[in-house]
Formats: C-alpha cells, structure tokens, sequence
C-alpha cells in the first residue's frame, strides 16, 4: 500500500514539475488577477462546498475575470456580464469547445454526446437536428398533447394528496413528471410509472448516473491521474451508461419494427421525427441514443429542481403568488387546465420563472469550456488549454446589475425586456453563444407548465412547525443546485 501511495506521489510531483517549466517558458503571459494557489492542490481548499459561493466571493476581491489553480487545472473564471458578453459572444469560436470531466468520458460518452463535443463537423450536424427538426415551436405544438396528459396525472397525484392533508415532496413529484413530460415527448411512453418495473429501473438509473457526475473528482483537478480513476467514478458510471443506453435502445429497435409492420401510424414524437430524417440527415442509433440521454440526463434533473426552487421562493413570499395564481384565474379562467398555448399571456408567470432563475440557475457554474488558442480578454490572456468558468450564480446577484440582488421580486422583469435566450448576459441560465442549451424551448415550456398547473390547482402550505420565517432556504451543490432540505408542503383546495 506504502509503494502504492508513494507511486501516486512520485507521479504527482513529476506532474507539476512539468507544470511549472511549462509555466516559466510562458512566464510573460499576462494571466487574470487571482487568489495564491498552494503548491500541487492549488486554490482547491478556497472551493469549499459551494464553490459557486466561493467564487462569488473571492470575485469581489480580485475581480469579474480571475484565474487560480483547481488542483492543477488552470482556470479562468467569469462574473459579470460584461465579461460573460466577450467569453460567450465576442470570442465565442475560440472558446466553445468543452474541458471534459472525467466522468463524462466513461463509456465513450465524450465521442457522442452534445454538450460534450468540440464544435466538429458530427456536433454541428447534431445541432442542426435539434433545431430545425425537433426544438421548433411547430415542432413542440404538434407533440403538446403529450405533456398534456402527463400535467393532468401531477394535478391527479397532488389532489389526491389534497383530499388527505398529506405533504408532498417537491422536488420528488417534480422529477417524477419532468421524466414523464420528456419520455413522452421522446417515446410517447411513461419512464417514471412506479407500476412498471423496466420504468423504474430506468428512473433509479437516471438518479444514479445524476449523483455520481455531481460527485467531486480528483481525476478531473489533476488530470494525469485520471487512468487510475481513483475513486472508481468513471467505472460506476460507465456501468450506468452502458444499462441506459441499453434501455434507450430497446425502444428505438421496438419502433423499428413497429414500423415494419402493415397499418403502421407514425407518431408525433422526437423518435419518429428522427427515423423519418435519418438517412438524409445521417444519423444513426448511437446518434438517437445519446442525444436521448443528454435530454434526458439535462432535462430531468434541472426542469425538476427549478422547480422546486420557485414554488419555494411562492411560498417563502405569500403575496407573489397571490399575484401569480390572480393572473392564471383571470387570464385562463377558474376550472380551465393551463395550456403551453397561455404562456406568453402569463407576463408575471414568466417574471416568478425569470426571477427563480436569476437567482437559482439549475447549472450555477456553466458547463466548463476550454480555450482552443491564446485569447486576449481586457487586457488579460486566457492561455490555451484553460478552463473557463462562467458563474452565472454570480452574474445573477451582481448588485451592479440588479437592484436588491438576494431579494425575490419578479415584479422586476415586467416591462424589463430581458430574457434567458441568451441574448441577456445577466441572465444565461442555460448559457448563450453556440453552446446555448439546445433543449431551452421544451425547458421553457415544461417549467411554465408544471409551475402554472400547481399554482393554480391547489393553494400550498407549509407542514406544522414551519413558516415562512423558519423554512430552509439553503442550497446544496451538485450536478444541479438544488435545496438542502427537499421542500415539503401541503397542498390545498381552492
């Protein structure tokens, strides 16, 4: 073990012995100002457990583009929107490819899936899919009736709730239909029903490969160590791929011979929609399975958790969704289900999902970009190789931008023509330049949905013991930012 332990060291100091040369052959290079890093971990003891906090804080100190060692990773971190307008936008080419977790590279996950790509030729093609054949808004009207019905079984689930004075888990309920909304989206099937043991088998899957790429990774702040994997992340999810995409491809070969069939009616899913393009567009089933579990792996958990994070600050802040349930009522009218039609008449619905947003960003720390060449940004350089954080946490409490930044007032955003399509650089939850978030038209209209549903079916209450002066507002980082204690109420009828 001894021998063992002093290999992993002697590898260590080579590593950074190497580093450093390289560091000194560079020396004239004009980094961004930043905190001291320690020999061999760097600033990694600054992170602590909410490195998006940590960030934030150390931001104020050194400035909105500051750089420090993660481990031996040097990294270029970004909290303003200024400085997130010139990474995202004005060098947007030479900083669009991705530092790959090592995680994400299990099960060749880093060859195939969007968000991980470099911008080549499979991912531009990849890109173009998802906008032309299956984000578009003809694309998400014609499939709506599948949500439908998956937003009617959530209001069925909370009333039966209702009827028995019984709380409901959230963010649970939440993730539960999130999966639903885009199964069926995808494959017109249920893939959170606890009646269905394949269904469940995939949920608890999902959940799995969800907690382990939300676990810190020694391999990912010193990358020569990366083979050892450690921790065994990598071997643990690569297990979790492997069963997922084995499940996906079950239902891409049941449809292929559905279609083989006499009287075969299409459907108006994404998998139909992608059969019927697949030749001219030249994509296969490994392209159909690992787009799936990037929506899938994208959508659940963040849809879910935004989730829950606004109807907590609705119940932290009775009067704001008083506001938001007298605009459902006199806009769609009482007894009337919302309809992803209402949306854009919902102007204060969509300034409570903006504000939830500005606030709690699903991805607090944008997915990590890579520096292709040298880019110079306000003087300073970004060596190539870097990793670039943009800490959208960070730009959405920037007193400079926004009065009462801590406070939630979604009052803030009426008549306020900023939006999280990327065109808004202090407020990009889901990013912005070419590496905006494919999937942000069905997010918008999921999160609309499911909010507006339960805000205007039911009243909610907290559990005994519990106000609004006590509640637990603190977050907990992972895969997602999600709460520390999961938000239980109690609904009631109206």
């Amino acid at each position: 073990m001894q021998s063992w332990i002093s290999c992993i060291l002697w590898l260590l100091f080579t590593w950074v012995w190497v580093k450093a040369l390289k560091s000194f052959s560079r020396g004239s290079i004009k980094l961004p100002p930043g905190p001291t890093p320690w020999p061999i971990i760097g600033n990694l003891p600054q992170l602590g457990h909410k490195p998006h906090k940590s960030l934030a804080d150390l931001a104020k100190v050194h400035g909105p583009i500051m750089s420090l060692k993660i481990g031996q990773v040097t990294t270029v971190v970004i909290s303003s929107a200024s400085m997130a307008k010139q990474v995202l936008q004005d060098h947007d080419a030479a900083l669009c490819n991705r530092n790959v977790p090592d995680s994400v590279s299990s099960h060749q996950k880093g060859e195939y899936g969007i968000p991980w790509l470099p911008a080549s030729t499979q991912w531009k093609k990849l890109r173009k899919i998802c906008n032309l054949h299956i984000f578009t808004s003809q694309k998400l009207d014609a499939n709506q009736d599948l949500r439908r019905k998956k937003i009617q079984q959530l209001v069925a689930f909370v009333q039966e709730s209702c009827h028995a004075g019984e709380a409901i888990d959230i963010g649970q309920a939440a993730f539960d239909t999130a999966v639903n909304l885009l199964s069926n989206t995808i494959f017109s099937v249920d893939l959170a029903d606890p009646n269905s043991a394949s269904a469940r088998e995939f949920k608890n899957l999902m959940w799995g490969l969800m907690v382990e790429s939300g676990k810190p990774n020694v391999s990912d702040f010193f990358p020569m160590l990366r083979k050892l994997d450690i921790q065994g992340v990598r071997r643990r999810l690569s297990r979790h791929h492997i069963k997922i995409l084995e499940v996906l491809d079950r239902f891409i070969y049941q449809r292929l011979k559905q279609r083989q069939e006499h009287g075969f009616v299409g459907s108006k899913d994404m998998l139909d929609t992608l059969l019927n393009i697949s030749e001219s567009e030249k994509i296969d089933r490994n392209d159909f399975k690992h787009l799936f579990l990037d929506l899938f792996a994208a959508g659940a958990e963040t849809t879910s958790s935004t989730l829950e994070w606004a109807l907590t600050e609705l119940v932290h802040s009775p009067e704001a969704l008083s506001k938001a349930r007298s605009e459902l009522e006199k806009q769609i009218g009482k007894g009337n289900p919302m309809e992803e039609s209402d949306i854009a008449r919902l102007p204060y619905l969509q300034a409570v999902v903006k504000e939830t947003l500005r606030l709690h960003p699903a991805v607090p720390l944008l997915i990590p970009r890579k520096a292709s060449v040298d880019v110079q940004i306000s003087g300073f350089i970004v060596p190539k190789g870097a990793q670039v954080l943009v800490n959208a946490w960070a730009i959405g409490r920037d007193a400079s931008t926004w009065e009462n930044p801590y406070s939630f007032k979604p009052e803030r955003f009426l008549g306020l023509d900023v939006d999280v399509k990327g065109r808004n650089f202090e407020l990009i939850p889901f990013g912005a330049g070419r590496r905006i978030c494919p999937g942000l038209p069905l997010a918008i209209r999921m999160l609309h949905l499911m909010l507006g549903s339960l805000i205007k079916s039911f009243d909610w209450k907290l559990e005994s013991k519990v106000t609004t002066e006590n509640m637990d507002m603190e977050e907990k980082f992972g895969i997602t930012l999600q709460k520390a204690q999961p938000l239980r109420v109690v609904p009631v009828a109206i």
